[in-house]
């Protein structure tokens, strides 16, 4: 069995280390987290690791797909946008004609694959790598994707969707999708996801429009980062009235979307906020060291985009929770050039043991508004 998952061009062995630890969680008879480059048991073979190319494919021998989806569950990814199980790589281009329009017949042999797997969906999805190269595919999904449903409806493959439409946070938890990569116009993966441990967006991408009113792009990161971690819940997690501090808020991204959802900001920073947040009555300026500021009384959020090391900013965060000065955070990790994996690890650490005896939950993730960085959730539970 295949798995497949998009990341960020780049973080491709970052990925597939996220697989090796899904694979060892889920008992993969020989699967581990070995570092990259070191022998590795058959149970689990990098079929497509290619540097820049925005995914990666990995066989792994004797996956128990229950103990799979509870892994992702119980720890989710943190660099794989999204991940499909299934198989591959399929020739989807023989040379086959459609009589009408003497045009490449894709639909009839991607037909067949999904066939195959004995698979059944409620969703398609027909998806590409979030690069230059695969961006050239999108035209072709776009093609194949209504014609393929067709081709599955009348094969009683692709099922009437229960509850909530394609890529709703609301779908039910075993809700499962259909997946279709195409690696190329003559090769792709089948296989399928279900909304309780996949992405709730094709290829793990949400489509945010940039506010007109944002003083910077980074508002985006944060707004991904609400729906991502807080999914169904944001309306009540983080709601109009609300306290929240901004460490490192200039020139003022992050303030401005949390004052946009109506919460009372104190936005820290020795630089000058810009535009309509500067104005904000909702917001209030404190020129200090985002390291050394402490609300007088604790408040709902703490957010952080302070470029440091991400060790500091993890202990930093720690305090912040372990100490009840906020009871959530989200914050970002600059990584480092090299040995970015390991850098996550030690800074999850470095917040374990900041947090005493707090009791609280981490998850971090590549969002895809992120770049050289990972964004982190931590909030405390009691």
């Amino acid at each position: 069995m295949i798995v497949v998952a998009y990341c960020r061009a780049g973080f491709e062995g970052e990925a597939m280390r996220d697989i090796e630890r899904l694979a060892a969680a889920a008992g993969v008879r020989g699967a581990s987290a070995a570092p990259r480059g070191e022998a590795r048991a058959t149970a689990l073979a990098h079929d497509d690791v290619m540097p820049g190319s925005g995914y990666v494919v990995a066989t792994l021998d004797g996956l128990d797909l229950t103990r799979w989806r509870a892994a992702i569950d119980e720890a989710p990814p943190v660099f794989c946008r999204s991940l499909f199980v299934g198989s591959g790589p399929h020739a989807i281009a023989p040379g086959a004609a459609t009589p009408a329009r003497g045009r490449t017949d894709r639909v009839t042999p991607l037909a067949e694959a999904i066939a195959a797997t004995g698979a059944r969906g409620s969703t398609l999805w027909v998806e590409f790598a979030d690069t230059n190269e695969g961006k050239a595919m999108s035209t072709l999904a776009r093609a194949i994707e209504p014609r393929l449903a067709a081709a599955l409806r009348e094969r009683g493959i692709l099922e009437a969707a229960d509850g909530a439409g394609a890529g709703s946070r609301r779908a039910p938890r075993n809700q499962r999708r259909l997946h279709v990569f195409l690696a190329s116009g003559s090769k792709a993966y089948v296989g399928t996801s279900i909304a309780g441990t996949g992405s709730p967006w094709p290829m793990g991408i949400p489509r945010l429009r940039m506010p007109g009113g944002a003083p910077s792009r980074s508002t985006q990161k944060l707004a991904e980062a609400l729906v991502t971690f807080l999914g169904d819940d944001e309306s009540t997690l983080l709601r109009a009235g609300q306290r929240a501090v901004d460490l490192g808020a200039a020139p003022g991204g992050w303030s401005w979307q949390l004052a946009h959802r109506g919460l009372r900001v104190t936005a820290v920073d020795n630089g000058v906020l810009k535009g309509e947040v500067a104005h904000d009555p909702l917001v209030t300026h404190v020129r200090a060291d985002g390291f050394r500021y402490r609300p007088k009384r604790a408040v709902d959020w703490v957010v952080c985009d302070i470029v440091e090391q991400p060790s500091r900013v993890a202990a930093l965060m720690a305090r912040w929770i372990g100490g009840r000065d906020a009871r959530r955070a989200i914050f970002n990790l600059k990584l480092p050039m090299k040995r970015r994996f390991d850098a996550i690890d030690a800074a999850a650490a470095t917040i374990d043991a900041g947090l005493g005896d707090t009791t609280a939950t981490l998850r971090l993730h590549q969002l895809y508004h992120d770049r050289e960085e990972v964004t982190g959730y931590l909030a405390r539970l009691e």
